[in-house]
């Protein structure tokens, strides 16, 4: 069976990732214990990834980069913002066990999205953050090999995730 849209795929591998003229950094291991599951054709990964992915098979191994452009993007100095400190206040005191620098923080745009941005400095006044992805930047190299594949159910299909074991649960 190969891989394509509406099939359920488990891979293992190696993610590394680096930036220009940097050696290559382990980021994230799966293994056959814990694999990578995800419903393929159904925009739940990198668009580039499931590209390298298709029509392969059982047992069939891979080995290929993602150039940052086609991964998390460039990194961008303009997602680098100072917040009003009050922002982080609760009940009227500023929260100390959430932000400190080197925390990464959930919020929201100003239009309701969600995003994350790590804390980077406080002062008197503010809190600036870097809201670029972790990965951005990042030329990214996968290494592994597929484990499984299957038909998904028309569960899986309707919520547009993997159920069962290593998938989604309700």
């Amino acid at each position: 069976m190969k891989i394509t849209t509406d099939y359920v795929v488990s891979v293992e591998y190696t993610l590394s990732a680096n930036t220009l003229n940097q050696p290559e950094t382990l980021v994230e291991q799966t293994d056959i214990k814990h694999p990578f599951v995800f419903l393929y054709g159904h925009h739940g990964v990198l668009p580039e990834f499931e590209l390298q992915l298709k029509d392969k098979a059982v047992n069939d191994p891979f080995d290929f980069y993602i150039e940052a452009e086609n991964a998390y993007g460039h990194y961008e100095n303009e997602y680098h913002v100072n917040l009003e400190k009050q922002i982080f206040q609760v009940d009227g005191v500023f929260d100390t066990d959430r932000v400190f620098v080197g925390n990464r923080i959930e919020m929201n745009d100003a239009n309701g999205q969600p995003l994350e941005g790590v804390v980077t400095e406080i002062s008197a006044s503010h809190v600036k953050m870097d809201f670029n992805h972790p990965l951005a930047g990042q030329r990214l190299h996968f290494v592994g090999r597929v484990l499984d594949v299957r038909k998904a159910t028309d569960e899986e299909l309707a919520h547009g995730h993997v159920h069962g074991p290593h998938g989604h649960h309700h």
